[in-house]
């Protein structure tokens, strides 16, 4: 490109180079790499609209970066992850209607405005804030816009599982978990199988239950059923992280857990929401698990859990130390 340098008297090639230049930002000086347009021989600087306006967004955007707000481009994701216009989305947060446009071209919002969108980018609080404010969206527009948000908080639900499953499925064979990566679909069949005994099974026993069997399948096949790893914790040996890995059975509809309550204890019962696990679990398996469940059908959950506190496992274990595989060898049935 070329341009009429004053300095040098005549048209001359010009070259783009970056300098530091302080821009006053709402009264703070705000340091930036500029991007500057300069007359090739004495380096005379010319204005150039586009690289100037590049160069005031950068130093807005730096104000925006040290007072954490968001950048336009993110308020923007935010509104358009609900479906809304700027309008309806200034309309659902009480402002004024040209207040969204404006902050989503490069006007800088005020901290408080700031915070409630912050807020607002989580699904499960937009559902809270629905509920508990006031707001100008029409019927039509509130029910389009809860339906957007319930689908939201169900992806969302649905990407925290199988992030957790990768955390299990991720795990290389060792002997923590009996040279099996974590199974969850025999898991689950071990569950429904206990569970479809047509017994009073409560979740302190079963956790046992799953613990024998999968040490007694490793101890005669060198590797385990469902390849979870056990912890040592007070009511003895427990799959690791069990309360979020049911929570995921529960979601998919492959067990659940009804809460009774017999005076002042809460009685945990775990009753199946499916049959299928002979397709899943092969005979030798079963076979142990028959045997597992025949072994402790008349104990209760304070008697096997006194029961597994023998094991050379847990006693030669600390609290919430992985229980190795390797102590099955001193589990005996009989």
């Amino acid at each position: 490109m070329k341009k009429y340098c004053e300095e040098c008297g005549k048209e001359v090639e010009t070259k783009v180079i970056s300098k530091k230049e302080i821009f006053k930002v709402l009264g703070e000086d705000i340091e930036i790499q500029a991007q500057v347009l300069v007359c090739a021989d004495c380096g005379e600087e010319f204005y150039c609209e586009e690289l100037d306006n590049a160069t005031l967004i950068n130093a807005y955007n730096e104000y925006r970066k040290k007072h954490k707000l968001l950048l336009p481009e993110e308020i923007k994701q935010i509104r358009e992850l609900y479906g809304l216009s700027q309008r309806s989305f200034a309309k659902l947060l009480n402002w004024g209607d040209k207040t969204i446009h404006r902050y989503e071209n490069g006007s800088i919002q005020d901290k408080a405005h700031n915070s409630l969108l912050l807020f607002l980018r989580n699904p499960e609080n937009l559902k809270v804030y629905l509920s508990e404010n006031e707001h100008s969206l029409d019927e039509k527009q509130l029910s389009k816009l809860l339906e957007i948000v319930s689908k939201l908080i169900g992806e969302k639900d649905k990407e925290h599982a199988c992030k957790f499953l990768d955390l299990y499925i991720s795990s290389s064979p060792s002997i923590n978990n009996g040279f099996k990566s974590f199974d969850y679909e025999k898991f689950g069949a071990m569950v429904v199988f206990f569970a479809s005994k047509g017994t009073d099974l409560l979740k302190t026993k079963l956790m046992k239950l799953l613990y024998y069997s999968d040490m007694i399948f490793y101890k005669e096949n060198c590797v385990s059923i469902s390849g979870v790893e056990y912890v040592h914790l007070p009511y003895g040996p427990v799959p690791d992280k069990f309360d979020l890995l049911f929570g995921k059975l529960e979601a998919d509809q492959i067990a659940h857990i009804e809460v009774e309550f017999d005076g002042l204890y809460e009685r945990h019962k775990v009753l199946p929401d499916s049959d299928d696990f002979f397709e899943i679990l092969t005979d030798e398996e079963i076979d142990v698990l028959e045997r597992v469940y025949n072994k402790f059908k008349s104990f209760g959950s304070v008697e096997i859990s006194n029961y597994s506190h023998k094991e050379k496992g847990y006693s030669s274990t600390l609290p919430k130390e992985i229980i190795s595989y390797s102590y099955a060898a001193d589990i005996e049935l009989d």
